[in-house]
């Protein structure tokens, strides 16, 4: 049992060794990487699975949650806050690289729907073209709805909220392998369901777009 564990140990090691003489992005990515073939060797023993399997996904699992902040990168944040001025759309830089728009309801979608509204769509369409434009950038679309109503219809509701940007976005031509839906209904809020503003402000969706290393 602790022989898969010291061999993940051993391959995170060699890890930190290679880091030395890497350059920063490098490093973040390797680094991801050993974490995850770790954590990979750990499922798989305590699964009862192959251990070394497990490392190899860990690793591509560590690798793949690494993302660069290019100059591709910082111009969409310019273009996605030009285009977003003035109407409510938060655009931002998250800790880990990600460029995240976060769009509240009165420019997202109407109260108990999931069609896109036509002030959104500008907003979508420059989104779409920076992604065109880089090959490397993954996507991920999160649904937010508030508390009103049941989880019944909260939870499909915020997810075919997040599938209609991404159908939004494949129709311009972005290859939908690249983005990610995912719906949490009310579960997520970000201000008081007791009032009518905080409602509106986690009736939203997020929007994440990572470039990883190529």
């Amino acid at each position: 049992m602790r022989k898969p564990f010291i061999v993940a140990s051993l391959s995170l090691a060699l890890f930190a060794v290679g880091c030395a003489d890497m350059t920063d992005t490098q490093r973040r990515t390797a680094t991801g990487a050993g974490v995850g073939a770790l954590g990979g060797a750990a499922i798989g023993a305590v699964t009862g699975g192959n251990a070394g399997t497990g490392a190899v996904l860990g690793a591509g699992v560590g690798a793949l949650g690494t993302y660069i902040w290019s100059q591709r990168m910082e111009r969409q944040r310019q273009d996605m806050q030009a285009a977003t001025q003035g109407t409510g759309v938060a655009v931002t830089q998250t800790a880990d690289n990600q460029l995240k728009l976060d769009i509240p309801s009165d420019i997202s979608f109407a109260t108990n729907r999931a069609d896109i509204q036509p002030n959104f769509q500008p907003i979508l369409e420059r989104f779409a073209e920076g992604l065109r434009n880089n090959p490397n950038a993954d996507v991920r679309i999160i649904g937010h709805t508030d508390a009103t109503g049941t989880d019944a219809i909260n939870n499909p509701l915020s997810v075919d909220r997040a599938a209609s940007v991404r159908n939004y976005l494949t129709a311009r031509g972005v290859n939908g392998a690249r983005i990610h839906v995912q719906g949490v209904g009310s579960r997520e809020p970000i201000a008081s369901n007791d009032t009518a503003d905080g409602r509106a402000r986690n009736r939203r969706v997020e929007i994440y777009m990572g470039e990883r290393q190529g």
